[in-house]
């Protein structure tokens, strides 16, 4: 993708966005328009990433997923799917507010940031330094003080969470501002500093109160003025929007039942603990909280923090002993195939989300759904398939050759008594992918035309394998047979 200039403002590449659940190719994007989105290879990839998923979520009972991929300073492709409220049907887009949970960490880290860089706290500092009425009791007397940069990295020793229990169902009773800072009376350092990971939910909604008081601001009056508004993020709240219940917030929805069903989850605010897991946003907001970082280690300065500062967020700061747990200033930083990634994930009643950069290669994606599933799996797959993809057409822009259009008609869900199997077009011909499966890329089976209606699958070693056989009733495809078993087209 070529650069337009250096201070470019973000903007979206793909000129269109998908909702629902359709497995059928993008349309709508000439080719050849500079658009990634338009070339055959990148079609082709996000057809077979939505039949995975279309699987995914109705084998798990997902009612709604967004998803949005940044390349460099640009949104290149955005989409939602399935419902936001099944009840009534409301489709999943890219505008759907859905609670990010601990997402919401990184909004604070970098309000702690700016405060650090403007002179009025240092990563040092005890916390007790600068919030008088911190009265949780240090257990370990010869272990370092719980610090700003112990809350950020998460190795302060302070436990998990305030003294109340929100986590607790059915309703969830998170506490105020007031009460979190009255149940520290009654807690006590988990660990010694500087010995252990212990993720603390409690130490960043403290890192919120640390904000506050360095700036004399109210933590939503600072996150929207110094963050949120500059960047353009007028969908992203620090805490869930009620006016929005119902409407563009999206019904949230429980664990997976032995039943098979989803309980619909109850709605919530996190108030006193908004810091750390209270913020609501869309896939669209969280692209440009992407794109900005990119452009911020592309272009140097300062805006919203100086780059080096990012730099600083970005890099390791912490090591668990078992070497398996690493974190940046309130980014987790992870090494993946060879990739340093750094991002949050958020899971909240009802809600499961992911936010992860790649900087090296300038990639960034965002994945929200409305239940308690896995957004990893989703996009450790859209990295892999659609990332991939990107990645091919940079490295190649000529674009790719044209998906007959005559195999259209062979595409569609098949069933039979031993499963699902989805036929996609794939570069000149045709692939078969069963579902649900752990590996769509390596589980596809490439499939060539033979004649008519009868293709071969095409073994490891280019030969011709056995006959998938399409079969048509009023000249319409009907089920394809191979070893002379038959699928039926069910879609």
């Amino acid at each position: 993708m070529a650069r337009q200039s250096r201070n470019r403002p973000w903007r979206r590449v793909a000129g269109f966005i998908f909702f629902g659940l359709l497995i059928a190719p993008a349309s709508g994007c000439a080719q050849g328009n500079g658009d990634p989105a338009s070339d055959p290879r990148f079609e082709q990839a996000v057809d077979l990433f939505e039949a995975w998923l279309d699987a995914k979520m109705a084998y798990e009972k997902i009612p709604g997923v967004s998803v949005a991929l940044v390349h460099d300073q640009d949104l290149v492709w955005a989409r939602g799917y399935g419902y936001a409220h099944p009840e009534t049907q409301v489709a999943a887009t890219p505008a759907t507010m859905y609670s990010v949970c601990s997402i919401s960490k990184l909004f604070t880290s970098i309000g702690v940031m700016q405060q650090r860089d403007e002179g009025d706290l240092d990563l040092d500092d005890p916390v007790s330094d600068h919030l008088s009425w911190y009265d949780l009791e240090q257990t370990y007397t010869d272990g370092p003080a719980v610090s700003v940069e112990g809350i950020l990295t998460h190795s302060s020793g302070l436990p998990r969470e305030s003294a109340h229990p929100y986590w607790t169902g059915p309703d969830h009773p998170f506490p105020t501002r007031d009460e979190v800072i009255e149940g520290l009376s009654g807690q006590e350092t988990l660990y010694p500093g500087r010995r252990y990971f212990q993720y603390s939910n409690l130490g960043m909604a403290l890192a919120g109160q640390l904000v506050e008081q360095s700036s004399g601001m109210a933590y939503d009056d600072y996150v929207r003025s110094r963050i949120l508004d500059p960047l353009g993020m007028s969908d992203t709240y620090t805490d869930i929007p009620a006016e929005h219940r119902g409407g563009r917030y999206a019904t949230g929805h429980a664990r997976l039942a032995r039943d098979g069903g989803r309980d619909e989850a109850p709605f919530f605010q996190a108030l006193g603990m908004a810091p750390a897991a209270g913020f609501a946003s869309t896939v669209e907001d969280l692209a440009r909280l992407a794109s900005w970082q990119f452009r911020l280690l592309e272009n140097g300065g300062t805006e919203i923090l100086d780059v080096n500062t990012l730099r600083e967020m970005h890099r390791v700061h912490w090591v668990d002993p078992d070497f398996d747990t690493m974190w940046g200033l309130g980014f987790a930083v992870s090494r993946r195939d060879g990739e340093r990634t750094v991002g949050h994930g958020g899971s909240c009643p009802g809600f499961r989300s992911t936010f992860q950069l790649i900087p090296a290669e300038k990639l960034a994606g965002v994945v929200m759904m409305n239940a308690l599933a896995s957004p990893d799996d989703v996009w450790s797959k859209m990295r892999a398939i659609v990332g991939k993809a990107l990645e091919d057409i940079q490295a190649d822009a000529g674009g790719g050759s044209r998906r007959p259009a005559s195999l259209a008609e062979y595409e569609g869900r098949y069933e039979s008594t031993w499963g699902e199997t989805v036929i996609l077009r794939w570069d000149d011909g045709l692939v078969a992918l069963g579902v649900p499966t752990d590996d769509p890329l390596e589980a596809k089976t490439t499939l060539r035309h033979e004649s008519g209606d009868t293709f071969r699958r095409v073994r490891e070693d280019g030969e011709p394998g056995e006959a998938y056989i399409f079969h048509r009733d009023e000249g319409a495809i009907a089920r394809f047979s191979v070893h002379g078993n038959y699928s039926n087209k069910v879609r």
